[in-house]
């Protein structure tokens, strides 16, 4: 399905969301409930792809929707927290979908500091833990502001105590030690070799969200569409 005819899509569900009674959403949503496979965010695979950069979570098998993050745009954060991050988490628990990931740093570059790149390091120990997703989710709830540089140790020590079964000496060591230096460096060599998309960018089933339409990121309900256009 061509981008255009896509976005007819999208109006048209528009429209019709102004009919749509809270009784149909709450029949809507609880039909999504019962069919999860996994139970939640905890109950996730997750796995480092054979590239060594791209981190996939759900079901391998499923359709891939790629997301190209910088954790310290708080553009990221909006995306988590009141736009499509939600419906894609329950396309994902529903194994329609499974969600990959290509973290960048760009924003230390920026910026200034290396809030980013001691965010990625992080996210890549908790993929060790088998908690990656669940500590990005709180990571991007409990972002610091952007200019401040503030995903320091001590916070990002702190926020993965929220994660059960994250803290303990490995996990601790990594952080403070930027044990996964050359991951970081990696992930952002491969943001950069796919043309450095301005964060948070995604790919649905291997073709790249047109930069036009990148809203569709920032609303709740609306991805799911697109995500079937790319079938």
């Amino acid at each position: 399905m061509r981008a255009e005819h896509i976005h007819r899509v999208l109006v048209a569900v528009a429209l019709l969301g102004l009919t749509m009674t809270a009784c149909g959403d709450q029949t809507n949503a609880a039909q999504r409930a019962r069919r999860h496979p996994y139970a939640g965010i905890e109950e996730l695979p997750e796995a480092l792809a054979p590239d060594g950069t791209t981190i996939v979570v759900g079901d391998p098998q499923r359709m891939p929707v790629h997301l190209y993050e910088d954790m310290r745009r708080p553009v990221c954060k909006e995306v988590e927290v009141t736009g499509a991050g939600g419906s894609l988490l329950e396309m994902t628990l529903g194994k329609e979908v499974r969600t990959e990931y290509t973290l960048s740093s760009a924003s230390d570059g920026q910026l200034g500091g290396t809030g980013s790149k001691k965010a990625v390091n992080a996210l890549r120990a908790a993929l060790e833990q088998g908690k990656f997703a669940e500590y990005r989710a709180v990571l991007l709830r409990n972002q610091p502001e952007e200019n401040g540089d503030g995903y320091t140790d001590a916070l990002l020590l702190e926020t993965a105590s929220r994660v059960e079964g994250l803290r303990g000496p490995a996990f601790d060591s990594a952080v403070r030690e930027m044990k996964y230096a050359d991951f970081v460096e990696a992930s952002q060599k491969a943001y950069e070799a796919v043309g450095a998309p301005v964060a948070p960018a995604a790919d649905i089933n291997g073709k790249r969200l047109p930069e036009t339409e990148s809203d569709v990121l920032l609303t709740k309900d609306v991805l799911s569409v697109w995500i079937d256009g790319y079938r």
